[in-house]
């Protein structure tokens, strides 16, 4: 089985756009540590957190994507931090705990649209 495979969730749209950027499937294993295709532009290395998912809803697409990889840089606490200070935006994260199980987190006006 492939990580990412399985259908988290559906999320209902109207008026707005959605991205999803994630580390799940572009990595690569070197000496047993995992490396994000993602580039933290901080340090010039792949970026490493637990997150491993971040959709983001946004009024235009280019900016959820942006703001997706964005999470994807800064990880899954400072995400729910940039969510909850900026409304304009809503966000699904699916991130691994510290025993590597599959977690997910949604903003709460996003609650609603979400069937898991």
């Amino acid at each position: 089985m492939i990580p990412g495979d399985n259908l988290q969730a559906v999320i209902r749209l109207k008026n707005r756009a959605l991205a999803t950027s994630g580390n799940y499937r572009k990595f690569y294993v070197e000496n047993d540590t995992k490396y994000s295709h993602t580039i933290d532009p901080r340090t010039g290395y792949p970026a490493r957190s637990s997150l491993l998912s971040a959709t983001i809803l946004a009024d235009d697409c280019a900016t959820a994507d942006g703001i997706a990889t964005a999470c994807m840089v800064i990880g899954k606490d400072k995400t729910i931090e940039f969510l909850d200070r900026h409304p304009e935006f809503e966000g699904f994260l699916i991130y691994s705990d510290e025993a590597g199980n599959f977690k997910t987190w949604a903003s709460e006006t996003l609650k609603s649209y979400i069937s898991e």
